[in-house]
């Protein structure tokens, strides 16, 4: 009766939430992920991103602009949807065997189960080998000739569930806050959602796995990264990066792939073998800052990059799984790697901002919720 009261009460929730979204004119029946009207890209965007807070946010209201701009109807549309699961009575890890956890791991399926996951220094995400190119989606929607970049954001009322969409706006992944993640997407993905680096990263370049809590997982180097192309000639440009006179502060982040192929000095390896790591050539870069020293929560000023051949060339971040846009830089220009002689950068590739927002989107995470079976199994170790 317990599981089925609960259940109740969800799919409640959930039909008042569909139901506000219709009315706020969030979310429409029937509404196309992409409107015909959608302007040709210029470097002054109009839409906002909401940063994750501690505290509930109301989603905004659409509001008209006076400029061209891309398809997102004023701020960013963002859905506030139910928790998904109550903290436990008591620590779920407190007596779990490391060994047996890893031997039959699946990633969190609440913020509590990641929240306690990271008290113990064990893992919410992916925990899959990752390999140095991206994984593209075979469908990454296109607007006059440009990528097109997902300006939808779905939160937990609490903030601290950000869910990942595909390409049909439908959810297929979450990160929380707080939890550890080492793959590419989930590691993009939180580091755009919450502005900050997942718990398994460590500041420290020289940090030492072996005395780590996080042992193999571990992750390191959370740097500024200043984009001097006058320094750096082979290098592209980043939008408004202060490196270049602009007003953004970028962040740097070591993504632990196995190597490269396009650079004899970082020949491939394991990354983190639990008693060293070989920090290879994969970054995510990412606008963190502005001019003031404020965090970055403007959606046409947040931006992350990917670059697997140390700066050379970058990927810009959708915000959707598989979403990467058109690779830029020296390597694409003809240049020879991280040359100071011979290099020709091609610039940033703007790309389209657009709504991915569907029903789909609100009712595919109900069924997740309502799931009696993942209510039971959420905080279980075996």
């Amino acid at each position: 009766m317990k599981f089925q009261r609960r259940i109740f009460g969800i799919v409640s929730i959930c039909l008042i939430v569909s139901v506000l979204l219709c009315s706020c004119n969030l979310l429409q029946p029937g509404e196309p992920l992409l409107t015909d009207e959608v302007s040709r890209p210029t470097k002054d965007f109009t839409d906002s991103t909401l940063q994750a807070t501690d505290e509930p946010t109301e989603a905004p209201t659409d509001t008209p602009t006076e400029k061209p701009t891309d398809d997102v109807g004023g701020d960013t549309p963002v859905l506030v949807l139910p928790e998904e699961a109550p903290k436990p009575e008591s620590d779920p890890y407190a007596s779990v065997d490391v060994s047996r956890f890893y031997e039959n791991y699946e990633p969190a399926e609440s913020y509590w189960d990641s929240y306690y996951r990271t008290l113990h220094g064990l893992m919410s995400g992916d925990i899959s080998d990752q390999d140095q190119k991206p994984t593209i989606s075979e469908n990454r929607p296109t607007r006059d000739g440009f990528f097109v970049r997902n300006s939808s954001a779905i939160y937990s009322e609490d903030g601290n569930v950000y869910y990942i969409l595909n390409s049909e706006g439908e959810i297929v992944n979450r990160v929380y806050k707080g939890g550890a993640y080492i793959t590419l997407e989930e590691v993009a993905a939180y580091v755009f959602a919450f502005g900050e680096v997942p718990a398994n990263y460590d500041a420290n370049k020289k940090a030492n796995p072996a005395s780590s809590i996080w042992g193999k997982y571990l992750r390191v180097n959370h740097t500024a990264f200043s984009g001097s192309t006058s320094k750096y000639p082979y290098e592209p440009e980043l939008p408004d990066i202060s490196g270049c006179g602009g007003s953004l502060r970028y962040y740097e982040i070591d993504i632990g792939t196995t190597g490269t192929d396009c650079d004899p000095k970082y020949p491939a390896a394991v990354y983190n073998n639990g008693s060293s790591i070989d920090r290879g050539a994969a970054r995510i870069v990412y606008s963190r800052f502005d001019a003031n020293g404020n965090k970055v929560i403007e959606a046409n000023e947040k931006y992350l990059f990917y670059t697997y051949n140390h700066y050379n060339d970058f990927q810009e971040y959708l915000n959707y799984e598989g979403g990467w846009g058109e690779m830029f830089g020296n390597i694409t220009g003809g240049g020879t790697i991280s040359s100071k002689t011979h290099y020709n950068p091609t610039p940033y590739v703007p790309t389209v901002r657009a709504k991915f927002v569907s029903e789909s989107s609100v009712v595919s995470l109900c069924i997740v919720v309502v799931d009696a079976a993942f209510l039971e199994r959420r905080y279980s170790v075996a």
